[in-house]
């Protein structure tokens, strides 16, 4: 079950929005919003802004409270530029996506050699897809986590060679995207398809309707 922690003071006090702000880059995420039929508008980050450094491992983290922090941070960063900006208020929606083995956190790839690396390691094993969203403004904030698994097959180094060549990992946890080539390797999945993707559609649901949004 989505952890969405709602205070009685919160169910008391809906926040209604004609649409929400979406903080992220990514054109899958936006998709599956649009998915939902909920009408948003993007809120980017700024040139200035260091998004990359938000998304630093830090020492021992375990991955569940990696992605949760991130989100968090995400968040943060948003709000602040909603309201650097001036634009309307709206709840700001956010999410964070890695892969994990055990501890072992698989972000970004770094290039292509790191690409290879990860897909090398996940070959063949079973790996967790953590994904955490929030949605907030700045009086109210809430957050679900969606935890999938996913198998790989075993998959020969020409194989990895030939899916990194074609530039499909870069900017992706864990070098692969199930929407992808990448579904070729994967020999069974348990959880959230949208999860894997990054934005589990039934947990952000949850929270849109915390939200007083349909």
């Amino acid at each position: 079950m989505p952890t969405i922690p709602i205070t009685a003071n919160e169910r008391r006090i809906p926040v209604l929005s004609p649409f929400v702000y979406l903080a992220s880059q990514s054109p899958r995420r936006r998709q599956l919003l649009e998915q939902l039929g909920v009408a948003h508008q993007l809120l980017l980050p700024d040139p200035d802004e260091d998004s990359e450094a938000l998304e630093r491992v830090l020492a021992h983290e375990a991955p569940t409270a990696y992605v949760k922090r991130v989100t968090q941070l995400k968040l943060d960063a948003a709000l602040l530029r909603l309201q650097r900006k001036g634009l309307p208020v709206a709840p700001v929606l956010c999410s964070d996506t890695t892969v994990a083995i055990g501890r072992t956190i698989f972000g970004k790839p770094a290039d292509a050699a790191d690409a290879r690396r990860m897909l090398g390691v996940l070959s063949g094993q079973t790996h967790r897809v953590l994904t955490a969203v929030a949605l907030g403004t700045t009086e109210k904030r809430l957050q679900a986590l969606s935890v999938s698994r996913v198998t790989f097959a075993a998959l020969s180094a020409s194989r990895i060679r030939r899916y990194v060549t074609g530039g499909e990992p870069m900017g992706k946890a864990g070098a692969y995207a199930v929407q992808g080539e990448a579904a070729a390797f994967i020999s069974h999945m348990s959880g959230s398809y949208s999860g894997i993707m990054g934005l589990p559609m039934f947990e952000t649901a949850l929270l849109l309707r915390s939200f007083g949004i349909h």
